[in-house]
C-alpha cells in the first residue's frame, strides 16, 4: 500500500487529467476506505488543489504544478533554452516551465536574466555567466515569486530581448490568463519592456481560462509547446503569423 503523501500526490496527478474525481472510484483504486480519501480531499482543498476544472485554470501550489507533465515541461525548457543566444537580455517568468529553464542555461554566456522567480534566482545564482537581476516587491508564496508596484517600477527601467512567459490559461478566444491580478499586472509590464514575447505553455494549457488576462495571443511573437496542441490551435496561431516550436517532436 502507498503511503499518504503519495496518494495524495496521485489524486493531484487524476485531477489535472480529468478534472475530477469519485470518492468511491478513488477508494477502490487506491484500496483505502472512503473516510480516508475525503480527508485526502479535505487536505487537498485547504492547499487549493480539489476544486479543479478543465476549463478553468485555479490557482495552485508551484509543488503541485511541478509534477504535472513533468517529461512535456522539461522538453519545452529545453526548446525554450534554445532559443536563448550567447549575450541576451532576458526575461524568466515565475512558474513550473520556465523553472525548468534556469538548468539550461549553463554553458551560455554574457547573459543578464532578470526574474521574479525566487527558486529561479537560487538555481542561477552561481552561475559566473549570468548578470542575475531579482526584481523586488512581495512574495507571492504559492508561486515563490515577487510582484507589486516596486517590481513593475523596476522592470520599466529596462529594455530586454526575449521574455518567456510562463501561463495558466491559453485560449482563443480568452487569450493568455492567469489567477493572479498582481502576478498578471507584473506580466502585462514584462511584456511591455521585452522585445521578442514568447509564451511556454504544455497542451494542458489550451482551451483553459482564468481569472486575469495577461495579453491578447496576436501580440505574442513564439509560442513553444508540445506535439498535442490541438489542430486548430495551430492552424489559428500560424494565421497570426505566430512561429509555434514545438518541442518533443
Amino acid at each position: 500500500m502507498i503511503n499518504t503523501a503519495k496518494r495524495r500526490e496521485l489524486i493531484i496527478d487524476q485531477l489535472c487529467r480529468e478534472g475530477t474525481v469519485r470518492v468511491e472510484q478513488l477508494s477502490q483504486q487506491f484500496s483505502v476506505s472512503s473516510v480516508t480519501i475525503r480527508s485526502d480531499l479535505r487536505q487537498l482543498e485547504k492547499h487549493g488543489c480539489a476544486m479543479l476544472n478543465k476549463q478553468f485554470a485555479f490557482d495552485r501550489p508551484l509543488q503541485d504544478k511541478g509534477r504535472i507533465n513533468r517529461d512535456v515541461k522539461h522538453a519545452i525548457a529545453c526548446a525554450a533554452a534554445a532559443l536563448i543566444e550567447d549575450g541576451d537580455a532576458v526575461i524568466l517568468d515565475s512558474g513550473s516551465t520556465t523553472s525548468q529553464m534556469a538548468p539550461q542555461l549553463a554553458g551560455k554566456k554574457d547573459l543578464v536574466v532578470m526574474t521574479n522567480a525566487l527558486n529561479i534566482a537560487f538555481e542561477l545564482a552561481n552561475n559566473e555567466q549570468i548578470d542575475l537581476m531579482v526584481v523586488g516587491g512581495s512574495v507571492r508564496r504559492k508561486a515563490w515569486s515577487l510582484y507589486g508596484p516596486a517590481a513593475e517600477q523596476q522592470l520599466r527601467q529596462y529594455r530586454f530581448d526575449k521574455l518567456f512567459l510562463g501561463v495558466d490559461g491559453f485560449d482563443l478566444a480568452s487569450s493568455i490568463t492567469t489567477p493572479d491580478p498582481g502576478e498578471a499586472q507584473l506580466n502585462r509590464v514584462m511584456c511591455e519592456v521585452a522585445r521578442e514575447v514568447i509564451a511556454i505553455a504544455d497542451a494542458s494549457k489550451f482551451g483553459r481560462t482564468s481569472f486575469c488576462m495577461i495579453r491578447d495571443i496576436g501580440q505574442i511573437h513564439r509560442l513553444v509547446t508540445d506535439s498535442r496542441i490541438p489542430e486548430h490551435y495551430l492552424q489559428a496561431l500560424h494565421h497570426l503569423g505566430i512561429d509555434v516550436i514545438i518541442a518533443d517532436r
